[in-house]
C-alpha cells in the first residue's frame, strides 16, 4: 500500500497548486505572488507545529493562528502588526477559497473568522527641510550619483521601492521628463512627470556612473536595469532600502525614515502645495481615491497648525 503524505507535505502541495494558479492563471504581479508565498509559508509552519490534518482545520485553528501572530508565539518570531495580521488572513482566505473551488475541501475554515480591525494610521511624512538635507548627502562620485538619483526619484515621483528597482533605462525619458512605471501595484502602468532636481540627478547618474557599473555586469539580463549595484547587477529592494537607511542615519533621521517615508512625504507635500487629490491619486497609482484621502489627514493637520499660528482670534492669549 502506498505510503500517505504527511500533513505538512499535503499543505505544501496545496499551497504550490494555489501559487501556480495566482501566478499563471490569474496573472497577478510578481510582488503579489511573492507576498502570498511569504504569508502562506508561515501558515505551513503553523500546520507543522500543531500537526494539523489539512482537511480537519477548523475556524478555531485559524483564530489560534492569528492570535499567535499578534502575540509573537511560534510560528511567529516576533509579534506582527495588526495590518500584517489582517493581510495574512486575506492570504489564507484566498488559499481556502481556491481549495473549496477546486473541491479539495467542502468547507472553508476561514469563512466565519472575523477580520481583525486595522487601526487607521496617518502616513508619516518628514518636513521639506529634512528631505532636502537627506537628498543633499550623497557624494559626487560613482555610487554617490546613483544614490542621489535613487533618493531624488523616490521623493520626486512618489514611486514605491519595488517600482523603482524594476525600472529599466528605456522607462525614463529625460528629454520629455517623464518616467513610465510598467509594473505598478495591480500590474497597472502609469506615467509620472520628472521634476527638475530628479531629472538632473538621473541624468548625471546615467551619463557618468551607470556605464561604469554596467561594465561590471556578469549577466546580460541586468544590463537594461536603470539602477545597478556595485557589481553591475540590478539593484534590489533590500539594496535600495540600505541606501535610504544609510543616508537617514547620516542625517539623524534613522528613526523617522522607512521605505515608504519618501512616498508619504511626496504625497503630503504635494497636497500642502495645493495639488488636487485626484492628481496625487494618479501619480501614486492608487486605484481608489479613498486610499489617497488618508494623506489629507496629514494636510489637515498642517492647515490647523497654520491657522492657529496665524489667525489673531485663534492664537492663545499672550502669543
Amino acid at each position: 500500500m502506498a505510503r500517505s503524505a504527511t500533513p505538512e507535505a499535503r499543505v505544501d502541495r496545496w499551497v504550490d497548486e494555489f501559487m501556480s494558479y495566482v501566478e499563471f492563471e490569474k496573472g497577478l504581479s510578481p510582488n503579489t505572488v511573492a507576498a502570498y508565498r511569504r504569508d502562506l509559508i508561515v501558515w505551513q509552519n503553523y500546520c507543522a507545529l500543531k500537526k494539523l490534518k489539512p482537511k480537519a482545520v477548523t475556524p478555531g485553528d485559524v483564530t489560534d493562528y492569528l492570535d499567535r501572530l499578534r502575540s509573537g508565539k511560534p510560528p511567529a518570531a516576533s509579534p506582527y502588526s495588526p495590518s500584517s495580521v489582517a493581510r495574512m488572513l486575506v492570504s489564507l482566505r484566498a488559499l481556502y477559497r481556491f481549495l473549496v473551488n477546486e473541491r479539495h475541501l467542502d468547507v472553508d475554515p476561514t469563512a466565519k473568522v472575523g477580520s481583525p480591525k486595522r487601526p487607521r494610521s496617518i502616513p508619516k511624512a518628514i518636513p521639506v527641510e529634512d528631505v532636502e538635507e537627506l537628498l543633499g548627502l550623497p557624494a559626487d562620485d560613482l555610487l554617490g550619483r546613483r544614490d542621489r538619483a535613487v533618493l531624488e526619484l523616490l521623493y520626486g515621483t512618489g514611486l514605491r521601492i519595488s517600482e523603482l528597482v524594476a525600472l529599466d533605462v528605456d522607462d525614463v525619458d529625460l528629454d520629455g521628463r517623464v518616467v513610465l512605471v510598467r509594473l505598478g501595484k495591480g500590474s497597472k502602468s502609469r506615467r509620472v512627470p520628472l521634476g527638475r532636481a530628479a531629472t538632473k540627478a538621473v541624468s548625471a547618474y546615467v551619463t557618468q556612473s551607470r556605464p561604469q557599473l554596467a561594465a561590471k555586469a556578469k549577466q546580460a539580463t541586468a544590463r537594461g536595469a536603470l539602477f545597478l549595484n556595485a557589481r553591475g547587477g540590478r539593484l534590489s529592494r533590500q539594496g535600495c532600502w540600505k541606501i535610504l537607511k544609510g543616508y537617514a542615519r547620516m542625517a539623524g533621521l534613522e528613526d523617522e525614515v522607512s521605505p515608504h517615508t519618501l512616498r508619504h512625504s511626496f504625497a503630503t507635500h504635494m497636497l500642502d502645495g495645493g495639488a488636487d487629490i485626484r492628481v496625487v491619486q494618479e501619480l501614486l497609482g492608487h486605484a481608489s481615491l479613498a486610499t489617497t484621502q488618508v494623506y489629507t489627514m496629514v494636510s489637515d493637520n498642517r492647515l490647523r497648525e497654520v491657522y492657529f499660528a496665524a489667525h489673531p482670534r485663534a492664537r492663545p492669549k499672550g502669543k
